[in-house]
């Protein structure tokens, strides 16, 4: 039988991210893959960093259910470029 686990290794052994099923001490062949480090930058972080110039209320310009995500965002954006 064959099974793919995610797991991480907390510096001694082998921690599945969700139960695997198996009874205490069955023995099981590993073949280790390292998953891609993923990139933490955050959106904030990247649209702050762009550094882009428009109209403050650029957020009133949109409809719908974004909208209020949007202007939240937004006012995140001018506080820290004020700070």
């Amino acid at each position: 039988m064959s099974t793919i686990v995610l797991a991480t290794f907390d510096g001694e052994v082998l921690r599945p991210d969700k139960p695997i099923g198996l009874p205490p001490n069955s023995r099981v062949r590993l073949t280790l893959e390292t998953e891609p480090v993923e990139d933490e930058t955050s959106f904030l972080d990247v649209a702050q960093n762009l550094q882009l110039n428009g109209p403050i209320d650029w957020f009133n310009r949109l409809s719908g259910s974004q909208a209020p995500a949007w202007e939240h965002l937004s006012c995140k954006l001018q506080l820290a470029r004020y700070s």
